[in-house]
């Protein structure tokens, strides 16, 4: 019998699960209420057999055998509940995809550092000498898993971004490798509690068996808990040095077990976060036997990933970093943290009740100046001020390099990192990066035609 499938959400994964499923022959409606039937992804989706609706309403259930949803839907969506109520079946796209997986799969989760960890994962695996197959980089780093799994065969590596959402509809991953950055209080507005956040991630590595590995961060008793939980082998990685059965910092050098890899602070990207990414990474390699001059080259060259404390130019002696992905107080955190040079922070964002005083140690210890924009601006402007830092608050992130240069000199660091999401004013973190990156070249340019 033919499967009936409804999609709802018609993002790249929506797009790319009713690609797949029609390819395995199952009937596809789509349903988003802000679908554009002029989208040139509709129209080829239609030629193969896709349908597609605005409408979201209950009769839209009818004969459906499952539904694939965007990640980012909560299941509290009217439809959804009813779908739950009639017991059919809902998941995310990469639960259809991952069945496809036939080579070494390494996912990665966590509250952040997941993007970076995944893309110098993906660097050190490609630097594997000898290595026949492919290293396909999916998942929530911006590819959906479906278009690179079903072409891939056992030789490749899969390295994949797994978010707390797309973990949530995916019960049944397992993958070789799990690695775990961190878990850190995020997204509780669609989560609504930190236990289900903290489930969500655990289901990186619930299915795994003896036979697997879970990387997982030791620095906090609550993430050493859950190693406690997994059947797989548990690999720790540690900056302050709490286990050196795995990847750890010991006086200024990375390690594996026993074997010394490379310098902290040859590390390509700065922070100390990143040395906890690298030791994920050192991790993988030498787990899959690649050699320690191998990776430790690899780490040295890694330049980061945009929008990730991005390294984006120098100005006039001043150093300018892209931290769009810091949706959350604490990606801001760690971002000022790797730092020694007096900081311009500019930050603000979506407003989503988060206690932005947690960020006031930090801001005396790191910051010269601030300026704000967003929904979080005046409050974050409240905060320099009691803590007697200049501030300039401004409409948006397009007028916000000008202050922020203004206020800097030589040597200092100018860090656009927000603490907070990009919805009040941009549909993603990637469009509001690339807002500030225009509008800082745009002024260099100006700057330079005087």
């Amino acid at each position: 019998m033919t499967k009936q499938v409804l999609i709802i959400g018609f993002a790249r994964s929506g797009a790319a699960a009713a690609k797949l499923l029609r390819r395995e022959g199952a009937e596809v409606l789509v349903s988003d209420p802000n679908l554009d039937l002029k989208d040139q992804r509709v129209q080829q989706l239609q030629a193969q057999g896709v349908k597609f609706t605005t409408q979201q309403n209950l009769e839209l259930l009818g004969e459906i055998d499952l539904i694939v949803k965007n990640p980012g839907i909560p299941h509290s969506v009217p439809i959804l509940k009813a779908a739950n109520e009639r017991g059919i079946k809902i998941e995310v796209e990469v639960a259809e995809a991952q069945k496809y997986i036939q080579g070494n799969w390494i996912a990665v989760t966590g509250s952040n550092g997941k993007t970076t960890t995944t893309e110098m994962i993906a660097a050190v695996m490609r630097a594997m000498p000898k290595a026949t197959g492919h290293v396909l980089i999916a998942g929530n780093i911006g590819i959906p898993v479906s278009e690179v799994t079903p072409d891939s065969n056992k030789e490749d590596v899969i390295v994949t971004e797994l978010s707390s959402f797309q973990l949530t509809d995916t019960p049944m991953v397992k993958p070789h490798f799990a690695v775990i950055t961190n878990i850190f209080s995020s997204h509780l507005d669609w989560h609504k509690k930190r236990a289900n956040y903290v489930a969500a991630k655990q289901n990186i590595t619930r299915n795994q068996t003896s036979d697997d590995f879970l990387i997982i961060n030791w620095d906090n008793p609550e993430w050493q808990a859950i190693a406690k939980t997994t059947n797989a082998q548990v690999i720790p990685f540690s900056r302050n040095n709490l286990s050196q059965d795995g990847a750890y910092l010991k006086d200024g050098w990375l390690y594996f077990k026993t074997e010394k890899v490379m310098q902290a602070d040859q590390i390509g990207v700065p922070g100390e976060h990143n040395i906890e990414n690298a030791l994920a990474a050192i991790a993988i390699g030498r787990l899959n036997h690649i050699p320690v001059d191998v990776i430790t080259k690899t780490l040295q060259t890694f330049s980061g990933v945009k929008h990730r404390l991005q390294l984006i130019g120098e100005f006039q002696d001043r150093t300018i970093y892209n931290d769009s992905k810091a949706t959350d107080i604490e990606a801001t955190q760690k971002a000022l943290s790797g730092f020694k040079q007096p900081v311009v922070l500019l930050a603000g964002g979506l407003d989503r009740g988060d206690d932005l005083s947690r960020l006031r140690s930090d801001l005396k210890s790191h910051v010269k100046a601030m300026v704000t924009f967003g929904q979080t601006g005046p409050q974050l402007a409240k905060i320099a001020r009691e803590l007697a830092i200049p501030v300039v608050e401004t409409v948006s992130v397009k007028s916000s390099f000008e202050p922020a240069f203004n206020f800097s000199e030589e040597n200092d660091v100018i860090l656009f990192s927000p603490a907070a999401a990009s919805w009040d004013q941009f549909d993603n973190f990637e469009i509001r990066g690339d807002v500030f990156i225009a509008s800082m070249q745009k002024f260099i340019q100006q700057k330079e035609q005087m």
